[in-house]
């Protein structure tokens, strides 16, 4: 592969400084903030999660090499089983033998699906990985009565009609799935059964008081408009909430990112523009509830976000040429190593605004625009993998505004785009962990970290990403092309610590209690 001349450039060392507080609190991190998404899509099911025949698969059908990589994920829900899909979905198709299963055709991929992977299935799935479902009813071409039944045979304990069905197939105990999304992008021309910001917020409003009667321990999540730039965007939130805001519990976003242009510290700031969506929704839902006069406070379901639009052109081509197709290979993204920076930076300001975000699900989890890739002979993790796993490992606990001093540049869309954006999280039992990205192509950066505020911290380690080629990437035959590395390369005396923050890098830096090393 054709290494990325501007790294042939000559590197000047920058200087940054960060200091944290433990008063600088944002918010407790919701554990859901690390959640994933599988939809009935290409090869995320089918040939994904779901191989049966394939000597790694259980007895059930799972792959367990793929188990095995989500498990070290920690995803805490999976939404499933849309997007697009759910919008023309029967949920009872899903269920029952599978030889009594109907075949359909998916109108929004243009492809077929066969109901052998359903609702049973993708909870025993979840089960096995540790993750909750969150689960989409379809309010397209369906609507209230469809969704509060479905609510009914997952969660009632039995003696109704739903839920002793469930009984008769397989599941004595309820599948207890607690939270549920009213649809999925209903303002999308794309969509099937696409709505007004009236009509969606009256059906949501109405779905979401039946599926409560059903079960009133359930959380919703209503939809808001399907992309910052569509142009019903602000207006659809505002009059989807009048509609049904005592009634929802959290507000949807969706956001995908492409360098297409080829500009790399221009895509490298685009989480700046995920921070402006974030604030724009938290203040449409507050005007909302303001309106109302209501003491409720929404949440937002940041529910897809990811960079999408290397297999675009492909998919076209595909589906052009296999039309109802079975289990094609769309959205396969292959990521390379600066998709991976961007996806650290988004983590970054969902920790960052982990004060109003609670729910968010990096799109998808396998094969489908995924950290997780698979063939026959086995699977293998994609660059945007790692800092993902990071977060979830080590970004649980009190999230911290950090005050940052970094060099700022400008590019096509963004100026003052600071070369360093990091956070931090504070761990229950003391720790301190910050995730930097260091945006700029050409310099280094010397990182300072006042911790002066915490009295007993040491340097643990810092866990780099780094290549000198942006466009690297990790395939089936060189799936090590982009890991992260350990480092120990850490200045600290009292309270300030020193770190080399390499150019276009991904960087955890863990400190732990005990008196540092001077």
């Amino acid at each position: 592969m054709k290494k990325d001349s501007s790294f042939s450039e000559k590197k000047e060392l920058k200087k940054a400084t960060l200091i944290l507080d433990k008063d600088f609190s944002i918010a407790r991190v919701d554990e859901r903030l690390y959640g994933s998404f599988i939809e009935q899509l290409g090869r995320a099911v089918y040939g994904g999660i779901y191989d049966p025949g394939n000597p790694r698969s259980d007895e059930n059908g799972f792959r367990q090499d793929v188990i095995e990589l989500v498990k070290k994920l920690n995803v805490p829900i999976v939404r499933y089983p849309g997007g697009n899909f759910v919008s023309g979905f029967n949920w009872e198709d899903s269920i029952g033998p599978r030889e009594h299963r109907p075949t359909r055709l998916d109108l929004a991929w243009s492809t077929t699906e066969t109901n052998q992977f359903g609702l049973h299935e993708f909870c025993a799935w979840s089960e096995k990985v540790g993750s909750k479902v969150m689960y989409a009813v379809n309010l397209g071409t369906r609507g209230m009565e469809a969704a509060r039944n479905v609510v009914e045979y997952a969660n009632h304990s039995g003696g109704s009609y739903w839920s002793d069905l469930r009984r008769k197939n397989g599941s004595e105990k309820p599948l207890g799935i607690k939270l549920w999304c009213l649809g999925n992008e209903m303002d999308g021309p794309w969509q099937i059964g696409q709505k007004t910001a009236y009509e969606y917020g009256r059906c949501a409003n109405e779905a979401a008081k039946a599926m409560k009667w059903v079960d009133p321990s359930i959380e919703v999540v209503s939809c808001g408009s399907s992309a910052y730039d569509m142009p019903s965007f602000g207006a659809w939130e505002l009059e989807m909430l009048d509609q049904c805001y005592e009634n929802v519990d959290y507000v949807s976003l969706h956001r995908y990112y492409s360098n297409a242009a080829n500009d790399t510290q221009n895509f490298l700031a685009k989480n700046m523009d995920m921070e402006a969506f974030i604030k724009t929704v938290v203040s449409l839902c507050d005007a909302a509830g303001g309106k109302k006069h209501s003491k409720k406070k929404l949440n937002l379901s940041f529910d897809e976000w990811n960079v999408w639009y290397h297999s675009q052109e492909q998919d076209k081509q595909i589906i052009k040429q296999n039309r109802w197709g079975q289990s094609l290979h769309l959205l396969e993204d292959v990521y390379n190593f600066e998709d991976a920076l961007l996806v650290g930076g988004m983590l970054i300001t969902l920790l960052r605004n982990s004060d109003r975000v609670k729910i968010a699900c990096l799109a998808q989890l396998v094969n489908v625009i995924a950290p997780i890739m698979t063939s026959g002979n086995g699977c293998w993790a994609q660059t945007i993998y790692w800092p993902f796993l990071h977060a979830s490992q080590y970004g649980r606990g009190m999230a911290l505004r950090p005050v940052i001093n970094s060099p700022l540049y400008n590019c096509t869309d963004f100026e003052d785009v600071p070369m360093l954006d990091a956070t931090a999280v504070l761990g229950d039992e003391g720790s301190l962990t910050v995730f930097a990205v260091n945006r700029s192509i050409q310099n280094d950066i010397e990182l300072t970290c006042d911790l002066r505020a915490f009295q007993s911290l040491k340097f643990k380690e810092h866990i780099l990403l780094h290549h000198d080629d942006a466009k690297a990437i990790n395939t089936e035959e060189a799936p090590n092309t982009v890991v992260p590395v350990v480092r120990q390369d850490c200045e600290s005396q009292d309270g300030y610590f020193k770190v080399h923050i390499p150019a276009l890098s991904w960087n955890v830096l863990k400190f732990s209690v005990g008196r540092s090393q001077t």
